[in-house]
């Protein structure tokens, strides 16, 4: 292990991930699963983007901010798969001190973005159902830009924060870190600093993230519901609740399994169920939205029949 004299400590050069077994047979088989979901995800999220940048029929803020979404979940995943599949490969997988502080922002960057883009794609549905008449107007391209900037503004300015909190901590020898991926809080337990204000620092920025979007997308839903209630139309009801329906369950698979893992205290779980829900969130979610989004929209399905036949016929 490379060394970094640092007074009377040794600051640590790299990292081992421990990943998630170490039992050959399960090493092979979650390699083949992982790596069919990571090309699904690339391929659908890829997919995704495409479609809506090339179809005009999708041209509206809701496909605008679900292309930029496919393109978080994209990152996302990227950010820890290719890494952790190299992990069920090689009998040590290690990573730079650097390469660790990027993956630590990079989970943070495009994990911060996915929340605010939900939170602006409930309040796009908000407008849609609640002030049609005005949609256009409180939607317009500048409005969606201006979502867009506040997201990915958030998203730099917390994988900032992320990044400074780990390297202000100071790594004494032990290198090993108890996950797939270069965690916060399992290297905050390696360190032999003082972690009072590394640790903290970033779960309250994370968590102000996360209670200020959950609090836009419930505040909007709360009103989408009274709304929907005034319907006296069942086709309306139907029709604003398929509306919604995709939103809904992309935020209820995401939220609940990073409340889990960022704001439910440690005592509470195990690193072993900590990992589960990290693969949760990180592989499984983003390769499940494209499949929400379209399976459940007549709009991307029509979009997707008229490109086909368009290349058929063509």
């Amino acid at each position: 292990m490379d060394a970094l004299g640092h007074g009377n400590h040794t600051q640590v050069a790299g990292f081992i991930l421990l990943g998630l077994t170490d039992d050959p047979i399960l090493q092979i088989i979650l390699f083949m699963t992982i790596l069919f979901m990571y090309l699904v995800t690339t391929t659908g999220n890829l997919s995704t983007i495409i479609l809506i940048r090339i179809s005009s029929q999708l041209h509206h803020p809701m496909y605008f901010f679900l292309s930029h979404l496919a393109f978080a979940d994209m990152g996302l995943s990227s950010s820890v798969t290719p890494n952790m599949l190299v992990n069920f490969l090689v009998e040590r997988n290690t990573i730079s001190y650097f390469g660790c502080g990027i993956q630590l922002g990079s989970v943070a960057l495009f994990g911060t973005i996915e929340c605010f883009l939900l939170a602006a794609m409930a309040y796009d549905r908000f407008m849609a159902i609640c002030s049609p008449l005005i949609y256009s107007t409180k939607m317009s391209t500048e409005v969606c830009i201006k979502f867009l900037i506040v997201a990915y503004g958030g998203g730099f300015l917390n994988a900032c924060t992320v990044a400074i909190s780990f390297f202000t901590l100071l790594f004494c020898g032990a290198n090993q870190v108890n996950h797939f991926f270069c965690d916060l809080a399992p290297l905050v337990k390696l360190s032999c600093s003082d972690v009072s204000i590394s640790a903290v620092v970033p779960s309250f920025t994370s968590g102000s993230i996360i209670v200020l979007t959950v609090f836009v997308i419930a505040v909007s839903y709360i009103y989408i519901l009274i709304t929907i209630l005034k319907m006296r139309s069942t086709e309306g009801h139907h029709k604003a609740f398929s509306t919604c329906a995709s939103h809904l369950t992309a935020v209820t698979l995401y939220y609940g399994t990073i409340t889990f893992v960022y704001v439910t205290p440690k005592s509470c779980y195990s690193s072993d169920q900590n990992k589960v829900v990290s693969v949760f969130y990180m592989v499984v979610i983003p390769m499940l939205n494209p499949l929400i989004y379209s399976l459940r929209n007549n709009e991307i399905k029509g979009a997707l029949k008229r490109q086909l036949a368009r290349k058929i016929f063509s």
